[in-house]
This record gives structure tokens, C-alpha cells and sequence, in this order.
């Protein structure tokens, strides 16, 4: 597996792999405000597939509830790569994104977290047989304005790192550093953030004495890690 982040941090000019013969390929990321993360299109950019002969390719995206046209999206950036996606999958995961909103009651996390269990066993299916043009996801109403124009918006508006502060509970103890993807913070004594910034919100879910705010938004919300990943699975090689 390749961790999209870990590449788009070493900063290089390409991305280059070399495809087996018949070997799949995959392209796994959560759902940014009904489009992929900025951070997956710039990978994107950079991809260079060798060996690839028309192999199976295939999109899995993670989302609060709907999707927009995140696989549309996802379609015209490979094509511009000369690569077909042939199909694409969402999964309806507890919401984290409490900018907007809190996170999802007890009951509607255990639903969509035993509700994911069964989606996947039909990706894994589907993959497997190499279904081709099946696109198996939830657009949600008004896709075309969820993506084409609620999108670019929070890409262009939504980031401001200014406003990441720890409250009097910071210890220090660097979680909120480990989990960046995009080594964007740096703790000393407490956390610093850089302007890198995807909004992912991990350093904000992950700190274990729930210090990490965003301006007043975040302060009296929940917070929301998948009890399947242990901590330390998040943490930067």
C-alpha cells in the first residue's frame, strides 16, 4: 500500500509505479466537503502508472453521508493520466467534521460502523470479480452544486490554521504532531500549526485530553475515532 500523504510530503516531481500484469489498483481516501481531497488530485497529478495495460482501477471514498460527483471528479483526473476508473464505492462512516454540526449520536455510529461492515464484504465481492462501470455510491440532492460549487468554496475559504489553538488541557505529549498527515504541526511545549492544512481534523479527534480546538467551533462538541485503528496505526512513519 502507498500512503498518499507520506509521497505528497517528500515534496518529489513524480509519482512512479510499475503495474504488474493484471495487478489492480486502488485509490482509497475520505471525502472533503463532496469532493476528493486537494491533496489526492495533486497525487494524482503526479501519477505515473507503468506497465499499465488497462488494469483494473477502482475508487473507495469514505463520507458523513453523500458524495456529490467526487467519482466524476475522480474520472476526468484519470483520464487527463490516460487511465480508466472502472468502478466506485462510498461508505457511510460516523461523522467527523464538527466545524459544521457534531459528531453522530452513539446509536447512529454503531448503525453506519455495522451498516460499513456490509458495504465492504460487497466492495471486496465486487472488486474481486473485477466488476467493470458499476459505480455504487451516494450522491446525496444537488450533486453538481455540492461539488461544483460547495467545494471549491471550502478549498478555497475553509483552511485558515490561524484559528487551531490547546487549551489549558495540552500536555505536550506530541499526538497532534504524529497524526498530521501533513507534518503540519510542531509541539514544542505546545503545538504549532504550519499553513499545510487539509482540515482532516485528526489532530483535533486524536488529542487525548480533547485540548485542541478551532476558533469556537469545535469547543463543547464531541469527538470521534474509529474504535477499529489504534492510535498508533495513525501515526507518520
Amino acid at each position: 500500500m502507498i500512503s498518499i500523504a507520506e509521497a505528497e510530503n517528500r515534496a518529489e516531481e513524480s509519482h512512479e509505479y510499475c503495474l504488474r500484469d493484471d495487478e489492480i489498483a486502488g485509490f482509497v481516501y475520505p471525502v472533503y466537503a463532496w469532493g476528493p481531497p486537494t491533496i489526492v488530485l495533486e497525487f494524482i497529478e503526479k501519477l505515473q502508472l507503468n506497465n499499465y495495460r488497462g488494469n483494473y482501477v477502482f475508487s473507495i471514498v469514505t463520507c458523513g453521508g453523500s458524495i456529490g460527483n467526487t467519482m466524476k471528479v475522480m474520472q476526468n483526473r484519470l483520464r487527463k493520466k490516460d487511465i480508466l476508473l472502472n468502478s466506485g464505492f462510498s461508505i457511510p462512516m460516523p461523522n467527523n467534521y464538527i466545524m459544521m454540526g457534531d459528531v453522530d449520536s452513539k446509536e447512529v455510529e454503531h448503525k453506519k460502523l455495522t451498516a460499513s461492515d456490509e458495504t465492504l464484504k460487497y466492495i471486496n465481492h465486487a472488486i474481486d470479480q473485477r466488476v467493470n462501470g458499476e459505480f455504487k455510491v451516494q450522491k446525496g440532492p444537488l450533486p453538481w452544486l455540492l461539488t461544483g460549487i460547495i467545494n471549491p468554496l471550502f478549498n478555497k475559504n475553509a483552511i485558515d490554521t490561524t484559528k487551531f489553538q490547546a487549551d489549558h488541557r495540552c500536555t505536550g505529549c506530541g499526538t497532534c504532531e504524529k497524526v498530521c498527515n501533513l507534518n503540519n504541526i510542531k509541539v514544542d511545549e505546545k503545538p504549532q500549526w504550519g499553513q499545510r492544512c487539509s482540515q482532516c481534523l485528526a489532530c483535533v479527534h486524536y488529542c487525548p485530553m480533547k485540548a485542541i480546538q478551532y476558533g469556537k467551533e469545535t469547543e463543547k462538541k464531541g469527538r470521534y475515532t474509529n474504535p477499529k485503528i489504534a492510535i498508533s496505526e495513525m501515526f507518520r512513519g
